[in-house]
């Protein structure tokens, strides 16, 4: 498939790498691929960046009818540029497309769009340390109807950011989160849309997240929708927990998002040779082993942050300290064999980059 291009005129200043924040700035172009019944997805094309035209009684607006995916381009030493697992991605979008019906779209088509649309903007990629350029895939529909049924018009579309690290650094590092275990209110239950990449898990999501803001946390970890006592994420990020010499994650049961950077997780952990497991865990048995000592890491893994360590768990008005309150060491391993790989500064023996 072929894809037009349309340049800009009126090319934008490159920001200064060192004062970069996560998705404030975007580059020149975007990626747009239309949909209707009659034709499937076409017209795909590279346009200059700016504002689209969308009714006011358009599907996505009104009840929702959407999808996003997130991804990122580095850049490495010797000048190329890698995406990480894009086909990953590409299999997540059909997921979820096929949970918020919406038509499928062709894997290659998603990632022959992206590496299209990077290869035209790469010099916005920036190389300063912890930086990269993030890529948002979206599809939303914009059938012009007042009605709940699905819509038989979509747009797919693709825009970039050069973006810093997620989360502020102390002297280079992540620093460790402090995380605020949400008991009233729930992100997800089975049946629903909780493995799903859709706006509407996010949203829902803002009230807690406004709470963990006011008990002076970073992020939220969410329990289970029935019981309010089985972990489950850890804001938008999956959870992982290190207890004794096992390392527990919860399992894919529908009501989390199953991550790429969790599933590349999963598989070092077990080329490392450290006991993983996917499997339900109480969070009154983690304050267990926090007192005995036996907790020794909590962190959380996504595309944004790469691996995010957490220092202390806010559970039923009392402060847990995971360890010794700092970074881990399983979770600065993890860190850095995933981000050497993905800047290509490490060796790619899982054969996970795909250069553009």
């Amino acid at each position: 498939m072929k894809f037009s291009l349309q340049k800009t005129s009126a090319p934008k200043e490159k920001p200064n790498p060192e004062t970069l924040k996560f998705g404030k700035i975007f580059t020149d172009h975007m990626f747009i691929m239309d949909y209707s019944v009659n034709n499937g997805w076409h017209d795909g094309r590279i346009v200059p960046f700016g504002p689209i035209e969308l009714s006011p009684a358009a599907a996505s607006l009104h009840y929702s009818q959407q999808n996003f995916e997130g991804l990122k381009a580095y850049r490495t030493r010797d000048g190329r540029v890698l995406l990480f697992r894009p086909y990953m991605n590409a299999a997540r979008v059909n997921r979820t497309n096929e949970r918020m019906c919406i038509p499928h779209l062709p894997e290659d088509v998603f990632v022959e769009s992206i590496k299209e649309l990077v290869r035209l903007e790469q010099d916005w990629i920036p190389e300063k340390p912890g930086t990269s350029l993030y890529i948002r895939p979206f599809i939303i529909a914009d059938d012009p109807f007042l009605g709940v049924h699905p819509a038989e018009s979509f747009k797919y579309m693709i825009v970039l950011s050069p973006v810093g690290p997620y989360y502020d650094t102390q002297d280079g590092e992540i620093a460790a989160a402090s995380i605020f275990v949400e008991e009233e209110y729930i992100r997800a239950a089975v049946g629903g849309t909780g493995f799903a990449k859709v706006g509407g898990n996010y949203a829902g999501s803002l009230k807690a997240q406004a709470q963990a803001k006011q008990m002076g946390c970073e992020q939220v970890l969410w329990l289970d929708a029935i019981e309010h006592s089985y972990v489950e994420e850890i804001g938008t990020s999956n959870a992982f927990f290190v207890i004794g010499d096992e390392v527990i994650t919860p399992p894919l049961l529908g009501t989390i998002l199953p991550g790429v950077t969790r599933d590349s997780v999963i598989k070092l952990l077990k080329k490392w040779g450290v006991e993983i497991s996917e499997r339900k865990l109480r969070i009154e048995d983690v304050a267990r082993a926090a007192e005995n000592g036996t907790l020794k890491e909590v962190f959380s893994s996504g595309t944004a942050a790469v691996i995010s360590p957490v220092g202390k768990l806010v559970f039923k008005d009392k402060s847990i300290t995971v360890g010794d309150g700092h970074p881990g060491p399983l979770a600065k391993r993890i860190y850095e064999t995933l981000s050497g790989i993905q800047t290509g500064k490490l060796a790619d023996d899982m054969n996970w980059t795909v250069e553009v």
